[in-house]
């Protein structure tokens, strides 16, 4: 089938991830699976727009033009903006990682972070993903994902990055639902095994989950009773931010 223009232009941004984010020409024709020369043309032409850079060593990086157009998107600078005060809260109160995240498609992307010299270390970055059932926030998002999403997610088995991720589909089913009942979700040691998240939601003005905000701290230093209610306080404070109110504040209807 022939591809489009615009397809092959996608094909070069969609080489890039979170292991490669400097790409040679040939990396990129490559990885894309395109001819040298298409891909050395279709490279010009992003970087003559901005949404490439090529540095001194002859690598291709993500341009700033797009970390622009990225910064408009709802989910993006808006909801940070919004979140930094009750982000900035949870770190003074902890001292640890503080994340907050939105799910696409079947991946938590992390959008924010917060973290000290001396937190547990972790491999989170802004714009990095990684699978919802392995974290915190993932949890929580897929919680409150609808059930379609549920329903397909880890159709072809769920990935395990320690002894302890859990790969069982109907022990992730009992999970996401004590994360809506309780309103929190732990992660102790899925993707390191020396780290524990508290997770909880981020609510829109129409009362809808979009994003999740948490902290993680060393399994051997966890206090958990004592995050939850912190992680709360912060997921409220966003989605009040936001617009949102609790039932019990809302003006009653007019009759």
């Amino acid at each position: 089938m022939n591809r489009s223009a615009a397809d092959r232009l996608l094909d070069v941004l969609g080489a890039y991830d979170q292991d490669h984010p400097a790409l040679t020409l040939t990396q990129l024709a490559h990885r894309a699976d395109l001819p040298l020369a298409t891909a050395h043309r279709l490279v010009a032409a992003l970087t003559g727009w901005g949404a490439l850079e090529r540095d001194d060593a002859g690598r291709y990086h993500v341009g700033l033009r797009l970390w622009e157009l990225a910064a408009l998107a709802p989910r993006g600078l808006g909801l940070r903006q919004a979140a930094l005060p009750f982000l900035e809260d949870l770190y003074e109160a902890t001292h640890e990682n503080v994340h907050l995240a939105v799910r696409d498609g079947s991946d938590v992307v992390y959008i924010e972070r917060l973290s000290g010299r001396s937190a547990v270390g972790v491999h989170s970055r802004v714009g990095a993903r990684w699978p919802l059932h392995a974290t915190g926030v993932g949890l929580v998002l897929l919680a409150h994902a609808g059930p379609g999403v549920q329903d397909r997610y880890g159709a072809d088995g769920l990935a395990a990055f320690t002894p302890y991720t859990v790969t069982d589909h109907d022990l992730l089913r009992r999970m996401l639902a004590e994360v809506r009942r309780g309103g929190v979700a732990v992660s102790d040691r899925q993707i390191t095994d020396d780290a524990l998240s508290v997770a909880a939601p981020v609510r829109g003005p129409h009362g809808d989950v979009v994003a999740a905000v948490s902290v993680v701290v060393p399994v051997a230093d966890a206090r958990t009773p004592a995050l939850i209610p912190a992680v709360q306080l912060a997921g409220r404070g966003i989605s009040r931010a936001l617009g949102w109110q609790p039932v019990s504040s809302r003006p009653p209807a007019s009759a």
